[in-house]
């Protein structure tokens, strides 16, 4: 009895020490069973990241007048006119900038094809009061680059929407535009063209 009371108070003097490898050796088992644990938790759905983008189609834009790098440009369809102003570099201090801010729609999505003009300072005018002097009666015209919508219904055939649909594909440097940026049919165009006039 006294030798077994002396093994238990020699165990009681590492009675801490004890208790510390006890709890070391659960928490090692618990890092080794943890990896192996099935939480069930869903993975991730993986969400493409090209969903939105476009798909790779190009389109041809002629971007003149007073910019840096006047050119026919290839970009992306979702582009706007802004994008195709800033591909040719920006516009130069010789824009029209009364101009650019009444007529040119910079958040207008580009279609194929589409001709950008941006006009010189003076330049609208001087060409209006040229047309003016050798037609006569050009300034009757509805001009389709600054009439208002109002003005617009006035034409044949041409009613509130489809005066809307001139008003935002705007800018146009021919008449032929209407047509190139599918704003009205051959037929409404032919009874119209001799009415209107882009500048």
């Amino acid at each position: 009895m006294k030798k077994s009371a002396s093994i238990w108070d020699h165990l009681e003097n590492y009675k801490v020490s004890i208790i510390l490898a006890v709890v070391g050796i659960i928490l090692i088992g618990l890092g080794l069973m943890l990896p192996r644990i099935n939480f069930n938790n869903p993975k991730p759905a993986y969400i493409p990241v090209s969903e939105n983008k476009s798909d790779g189609k190009e389109l041809k834009v002629d971007v003149a007048g007073a910019v840096f790098k006047p050119a026919v440009y290839s970009l992306e369809e979702n582009t706007r006119v802004a994008d195709a102003i800033s591909a040719a570099g920006g516009f130069t201090d010789k824009a029209d900038k009364v101009w650019i801010a009444k007529n040119l729609n910079l958040a207008q999505p580009l279609s194929d094809g589409v001709k950008i003009y941006v006009p010189a300072v003076g330049e609208v005018g001087n060409i209006s009061n040229k047309a003016d002097e050798v037609l006569g009666e050009d300034s009757n015209k509805v001009n389709i680059n600054t009439a208002s919508t109002s003005e617009l219904d006035t034409l044949p055939n041409i009613g509130p929407v489809r005066a809307e649909k001139i008003i935002n594909n705007r800018p146009y440097s021919s008449l032929e535009d209407l047509k190139s940026k599918n704003v009205l049919g051959p037929s409404t165009f032919e009874k119209i063209k001799d009415l209107i006039s882009v500048f």
